[in-house]
């Protein structure tokens, strides 16, 4: 059924890790470059890996474990994009200018809070089903 609240939820997740992060920069340098996901093909394949499996879990609702599992693996995978943007942010070697922190940074934990609603959801309807189940 796709007129759940996950799906909202899951669906938000896949804008913002797919569209937001192309238009919001992650970090500007100290000569005001802006510099945006499309620039890192690492990012790049993060963001729109989290976005796809988001949209994948959508279509998984008749199977709500292998969904309850997928938003897992999302949430893993924004945790290693937030720990990738944490180390950038912390690391300054003599190469590298020093990065501004950028809005795009907080995409990961607004993606992590979305996920973690959605996972709640679609764990209240496993509950839903199994308690339907006992009483059959």
């Amino acid at each position: 059924m796709l007129q759940r609240i996950q799906t909202i939820y899951l669906l938000l997740v896949a804008l913002v890790s797919g569209v937001l992060s192309i238009y919001l920069p992650y970090g500007i340098d100290s000569e005001g470059v802006a510099h945006y996901a499309n620039e890192e093909l690492f990012l790049l394949g993060l963001f729109l890996g989290s976005s796809a499996l988001s949209l994948i879990s959508i279509f998984m609702f008749k199977n709500r474990k292998l969904q309850f599992v997928l938003g897992r693996i999302n949430i893993l995978l924004n945790f290693i994009l937030l720990g990738v943007f944490v180390y950038w942010s912390l690391t300054v070697s003599g190469e590298t200018h020093v990065f501004e922190k950028g809005i795009g940074m907080i995409i990961p934990i607004i993606s992590i809070v979305l996920l973690v609603m959605a996972n709640k959801a679609i764990k209240r309807d496993e509950n839903l089903v199994k308690s339907v189940d006992r009483l059959r």
